[in-house]
């Protein structure tokens, strides 16, 4: 009796630990969405955009550009146009991982 009491608290212990060795995970598994906020890069990755112009707008407005204008998709599927940053008119763009390119 001694012996089957011992080896039920020892696998009930053995299983408990278990639950916690897992850790909780926060956030995506993608890399290209690792977080919200967008990437300023030095230059744009090139693939398929799925990107409308408004999001792509949106990318370049929450990077702090402002007044964005001539958004165009370029054969390499990066948005690209003008906008300002503070009293500087720039060349922008938003590759297909959303990062801006300056």
């Amino acid at each position: 009796m001694k012996r089957y009491v011992t080896t039920a608290l020892v696998g009930a212990a053995l299983c408990a630990t278990g639950a916690f060795a897992q850790s909780h995970q926060q956030g995506s598994h993608n890399p290209a969405l690792k977080d919200g906020s967008p990437h300023t890069v030095a230059s744009a990755a090139r693939g398929a955009n799925s990107f409308t112009e408004d999001q792509a707008q949106g990318r370049l407005k929450k990077a702090g550009f402002s007044r964005v204008s001539a958004l165009k998709k370029d054969d390499h599927g990066v948005w690209r146009g003008m906008a300002y940053k503070g009293r500087s008119k720039v060349r922008v763009g938003v590759d297909y991982k959303g990062n801006v390119v300056r």
